[in-house]
C-alpha cells in the first residue's frame, strides 16, 4: 500500500518540485498540494493522508498552527516539517505543535524520502543539522518546561494574532475569517491581556519571536 502525502509550502515552485520528485517514488502517491495552512486543512480533511509535509512560514495560517490543528483532529497523520530555518524557536514550536519530523530545505532527496518512510512506520525523523537543538530544549530542559505563553492563547486568538502581525486591519481580518469587526477586536484585546503586551508593535514582536510569522513572509 502507497504512502499517501500531503505537500504544504506557499512557494509554487517548490510543491511543483517536492510533488514531482515524490510522486516519481515507489511506495508513495502525492495525493495533493497546497499553499498555506488554511487550505491544508480542508485538504486533509478532503484526503487524508498518511504524511503531510509542511513548510513553517507562510501568509494567512503559518505551518506550526496547521500542524497542531492536524495533530489534535487526526493523531494518525504524521507531519514533517520542510524549512529554511533552523532556529530553536522554529525547530522548537513545531515539534511542541505535534510534528513528527523536521528538515531543512537543503536536504537531499534521499533524506526526504527517509523521513516520510520513517515517519510513516510511527517514528521520529530529527534532520541531523538540528539534533543538538532537540536534545538542548527537550532533553536537558524537560524536567523543568512550563507551558509557553503562546499556548495561552486559542485556536482563534492564534490566527488573528499572525494576520495582525502580517499588517492586515480589524476589517481585513473580519472579512478573511468570516466574523465581525468587533470579534477581531476582541480577539486583539484578549491577547493583548493574556500576553500583557500594549501595542501592535509589541504584538508583532512576538509573533516573530515564537515564530508565528516572520519578517520575510
Amino acid at each position: 500500500m502507497s504512502i499517501k502525502i500531503v505537500i504544504v509550502d506557499d512557494h509554487q515552485i517548490m510543491r511543483e518540485g517536492l510533488c514531482s520528485m515524490l510522486a516519481q517514488e515507489p511506495g508513495f502517491a502525492v495525493v495533493g498540494d497546497a499553499s498555506n495552512g488554511r487550505d491544508a486543512l480542508e485538504l486533509v480533511e478532503k484526503t487524508h493522508p498518511d504524511v503531510v509535509i509542511m513548510d513553517i512560514n507562510m501568509p494567512d495560517m503559518n505551518g506550526t498552527e496547521a500542524t497542531r490543528r492536524i495533530v489534535e483532529k487526526f493523531p494518525t497523520i504524521r507531519v514533517v516539517a520542510l524549512s529554511m530555518y533552523s532556529e530553536k524557536t522554529f525547530v522548537t514550536a513545531m515539534l511542541k505543535a505535534g510534528a513528527s519530523g523536521y528538515l531543512l530545505k537543503d536536504c537531499s532527496k534521499n533524506e526526504i524520502v527517509d523521513a516520510i518512510k520513517t515517519v510513516a512506520d510511527n517514528k521520529s525523523y530529527l534532520c541531523p543539522d538540528i539534533t543538538g537543538i532537540i536534545i538542548e530544549d527537550y532533553v536537558l530542559h524537560s524536567a523543568s518546561d512550563t507551558p509557553s505563553a503562546v499556548t495561552q492563547l486559542t485556536n482563534k486568538e492564534r490566527e488573528v494574532l499572525q494576520l495582525i502581525a502580517e499588517g492586515h486591519t480589524s476589517k481585513e481580518i473580519a472579512l478573511h475569517l468570516n466574523i465581525a469587526t468587533k470579534t477581531v477586536e476582541s480577539h486583539r484585546l484578549n491577547i493583548m491581556s493574556k500576553l500583557e503586551i500594549h501595542s501592535i508593535a509589541e504584538l508583532t514582536k512576538f509573533a516573530i519571536r515564537h515564530g508565528i510569522t516572520c519578517l520575510d513572509i
